[in-house]
């Protein structure tokens, strides 16, 4: 964590001195002078890394130097606060202020020395300590290989593995002549061992392969030590000539003696691609039916061993089978008395499907006398019994944990700032871990498409867990397991990280001081922590969970400012504010705010905020006007609203002859906005737009303004320019009007649409279905979603040539009746999803044809059943014929 911590202050300062100067003018030499001193001590994390895990010594080194690194921070920090007061104040006020300034430069320029000198002395100590250890180094390092400890195996009342492995041994037995890799991956703890073991012991496999073979590989190996493993394991009669071997004849004596034989070889807990390149050549495939079976935590080491199959995903236990599995384990052949039958199904649900917290706490319990009581508190508590026996469970997942590389440890151990169970929205996530300064810039490379690409790497490792994925396949919503999470609070809490408060720790509290912690989230009892006037001077973030009922009153809006000055993330979604508070202009370093309540106005005063990112307000009124001028903001990325928000072009006008420098390259996301700020002075100066949100009277967007014989331009027209938007998000406000009056006559002509976009959203336009032969030529579009009378007509019949590239189809509540298509009217489909549509008579039974069709959803929509029963049954016969590689899901509610 260190690295990270230093990393970000070193961008920070990056920032001010070559942006900012102006807010440090007096101390830029010091902090000139303090930036080379903390990339010497950055420079030292990296070249230490390897040694943190082996030496108490070097991980002292590292814990001051994060303690030094935030002391910094605060320093710097907190002088760019009074900066900027300083600056705001009037000239009177200036008068009045006239030693402070001075005191306080003075100050701060003492702490900086002061700062470096710890610096300097870190980085001598180091020197000196380092040096010693690399003399012992080699001989630690020649043991490590005897000393790594295997995984703990169930060998005997294994539960909820019997379909898993009567799956994988069908896949190991299948009449494939040439050699496959067939691989289970899942978190740790999982099981994999142990399923693996079921599959190796299982009489089939005895009876199928000749020779079998099991190896532990596990993070930090020996290549030669598994060659011999794999040797001495294949031989009849090992010999000591054997040990004699280098590595590349073991190779060929591995091969040697497995050519021309059915083998298994099992793998477990594989780490990393390289772990099987170092083997994989030792294994011949001369078409004799050869199997390897490899575990591993992490998805790609599986994908790459074999491109061409699927890895076995090693699901959790239900409720059924985790209490099968605890009674089994605490009462042997025995029963479980009546009384604790229902504690310990709640118990073994704690564990949430995870075997192995499973194991630990039976073993408790096993020990202890059965007692009502005993149980109850178990059962309070699960988490802590589990980590009362920290080698048993919490060490096996820190595995996972410590494997991670510095970019994804931070990113991974943010999940604890968030409650259990609690589905967490990746866009949200995404603009947090930026906000953090936890994706740093790499080329040209987004932030937003970095910060996904890390999240897809933590799923990968099985980490963390997807919730929900959008139409598209992508991320929508993810999760963390609670023993991963209980991980995350404990690494976090060590690294001073973040602290998460609950309202039982805050009852009885009349002022409650967070002392050392950078982050700060409150899970419940918001208004009990918001009234026990916290005190949190090292507070960068603050983010609150989950929504309440009362309202944050006027006079304690302004806590935020009074408790955290130094904060730069603020999610205060959960709260109902009355008033905007306005006092968050005072908090120079904001990045992410989050707010909830009834707001009619967002005020121009948060345009000081020369660091802001993400402003996200949902407010309770149908408009919303957006005053702050987001074309001074330079750093300003996204723009969420619930209401129809109005937003404003820039104040000053440009020259012609120089570069427009309200141009904001940075913006991605402004949604959702009104139709009238749609204008060419508004988005013209957003070329790298990606997601745009609409809501309001559409017509008044695709309308031309008549001016005698000629025609002005519509607002639409202002979209064609928009070369990187790939989502348009277009909600139609018929309100207070009927829906009659509301209908749009039509939509622009196809070169006016944004020439990428990929997802197109419409509700309550109630457009005829003739106008989908202009969306059916979107040449990219991948996704249309047709919300609540998107379009209106008793028919629909698809015309050829559109929809080349179209993949989801949703169609929401409306009166179509015929709806006629044929499969190479879709050619690409492969969700549908159609809503509330009670008079539709069927679903085209032509887009059976259609081969890449995976799903079909009916949501109260009686009337087509019958028909999306008969595109089952033609898929499923394409299956069996082999026509398909993949399945087909149907799914109607409610269920007939």
């Amino acid at each position: 964590m260190a690295d990270a911590v230093v990393e970000f202050l070193l961008e920070n300062l990056k920032q001010l001195l070559l942006y900012n100067s102006d807010l440090i003018y007096g101390v830029k030499g010091q902090v000139d002078s303090l930036y080379r001193e903390l990339s010497l001590m950055n420079a030292f994390l990296k070249d230490a890394k390897e040694k943190r895990n082996e030496y108490e010594y070097v991980r002292e080194l590292v814990r001051q130097i994060r303690d030094v690194a935030y002391e910094a921070e605060d320093i710097i920090d907190t002088f760019v606060v009074n900066s900027a007061m300083q600056k705001e104040r009037s000239t009177f006020s200036r008068i009045v202020h006239v030693f402070d300034y001075p005191t306080k430069l003075r100050s701060v320029a003492k702490d900086i020395e002061s700062i470096k000198t710890k610096v300097k002395e870190i980085y001598d100590n180091k020197m000196f300590g380092i040096e010693a250890l690399y003399t012992v180094e080699s001989s630690n390092r020649a043991s490590s290989s005897s000393q790594r400890r295997k995984p703990m195996v169930e060998e005997d009342n294994v539960v909820g593995f019997d379909e898993e492995a009567k799956e994988l041994v069908s896949r190991l037995t299948n009449i494939s002549e040439l050699l496959e890799v067939v691989s289970i991956v899942g978190m740790g703890g999982l099981g994999k061992t142990t399923l693996a073991k079921k599959v190796f012991c299982d009489p089939a496999i005895e009876f199928h392969f000749f020779v079998r073979s099991w190896v532990y590989v596990s993070q930090e190996y020996n290549r030669k030590e598994l060659l011999l493993a794999i040797l001495t394991s294949v031989v009849d009669y090992p010999s000591e000539q054997m040990y004699k071997l280098n590595e590349e004849m073991l190779v060929e004596e591995i091969y040697k003696h497995l050519n021309g034989r059915r083998y298994l070889v099992v793998l477990d807990d594989v780490w990393t691609p390289d772990a099987w390149n170092d083997l994989k050549m030792a294994f011949p495939n001369q078409n004799c039916g050869s199997r390897i079976l490899l575990t591993s935590r992490n998805t790609d080491v599986a994908l790459i061993a074999n491109p061409d199959s699927l890895p076995h995903h090693l699901k959790f236990l239900n409720d059924d089978e985790s209490w099968e599995l605890l009674s089994t384990k605490v009462f042997r052949r025995g029963s479980c008395p009546f009384e604790l039958v229902e504690l310990g199904a709640t118990i073994a649900r704690k564990c949430y499907g995870l075997p192995l917290a499973i194991v630990v706490v039976a073993g408790l319990l096993l020990k202890k006398d059965k007692t009502r009581d005993l149980w109850k508190k178990v059962a309070e508590s699960v988490s802590s019994y589990v980590a009362r026996d920290p080698k048993q469970c919490m060490d096996v997942l820190a595995l996972s944990y410590k494997h991670l590389p510095d970019h994804l440890k931070v990113c991974f151990i943010y999940f604890g700032a968030f409650p259990e169970d609690y589905p967490i929205p990746v866009w949200k996530l995404l603009n947090l871990w930026v906000a953090e300064g936890f994706i740093q810039q790499k080329g040209q490379d987004c932030l937003e498409d970095l910060a996904e690409d890390y999240l897809e790497d933590l799923v990968e490792r099985n980490l963390i867990l997807v919730a929900k994925r959008r139409s598209n396949g992508r991320i929508k919503t993810c999760r963390v397991h609670d023993m991963l999470r209980d991980l995350c609070l404990k690494e976090a809490s060590e690294e001073k990280f973040l602290q998460v408060i609950k309202g039982h720790q805050i009852l009885d509290s009349n002022s409650l001081i967070i002392p050392y912690h950078r982050r700060l989230c409150v899970h419940s009892h918001v208004m009990n922590f918001i009234h026990s006037r916290p005190s949190g001077p090292h507070v960068r973030s603050f983010l609150c969970f989950p929504c309440e009922e009362k309202e944050l009153s006027r006079e304690h809006t302004s806590f935020i400012h009074e408790s955290f000055k130094l904060v730069r993330v603020i999610d205060m979604m959960s709260i109902n504010i009355s008033r905007f508070p306005i006092e968050i202009t005072q908090l120079v370093h904001l990045r992410y705010i989050a707010l909830f309540g009834n707001f009619k106005v967002v005020p121009p005063s948060i345009s000081k905020l020369w660091s802001l990112q993400s402003l996200i307000v949902e407010t309770t009124s149908r408009d919303l006007d957006i005053q702050v001028d987001i074309w001074k903001m330079s750093q300003f990325r996204h723009l969420r609203t619930s209401g129809s928000s109005r937003l404003h072009g820039p104040k000053a006008k440009t020259r012609m002859d120089n570069e427009d420098p309200f141009v904001q390259r940075n913006i991605q996301t402004i949604s959702t906005i009104s139709p009238d700020s749609c204008t060419e002075n508004i988005l013209a100066r957003t070329p790298n737009l990606k997601k745009l949100g609409i809501r309001g009277k559409l017509s008044l967007l695709m309308e031309e303004k008549r001016s005698g014989i000629t025609c002005a331009p519509s607002l639409f027209d202002n979209f064609a320019k928009l070369d990187n938007l790939e989502k348009l998000k277009l909600l139609n406000d018929t309100f207070p009007r009927p829906p009659p009056e509301g209908k749009l006559r039509g939509l622009p002509s196809l070169y006016k649409f944004p020439p990428h976009l990929n997802k197109l959203t419409l509700s309550d336009t109630l457009l005829d279905w003739k106008h989908m032969s202009t969306i059916g030529m979107l040449p990219h579009l991948q996704v249309l979603k047709l919300k609540v009378y998107a379009f209106k007509g008793a028919e629909w019949e698809a015309l050829d040539g559109g929809f080349r590239l179209l993949k989801v189809l949703q169609i929401g509540k409306t009166d179509l009746v015929v709806w006629k298509a044929s499969g190479h009217h879709f050619p690409r489909l492969e969700h549908v999803v159609v809503e509330q549509c009670s008079n539709l008579l069927g679903i085209p039974v032509g887009l059976a044809d259609v081969s890449a069709l995976k799903s079909l959803e009916l949501y109260h929509t009686p009337s087509a059943v019958d028909s999306a029963r008969l595109i089952q049954q033609q898929k499923k016969m394409q299956q069996q014929m082999l026509v398909t590689s993949h399945g087909f899901k149907l799914l109607i509610y409610p269920p007939e």
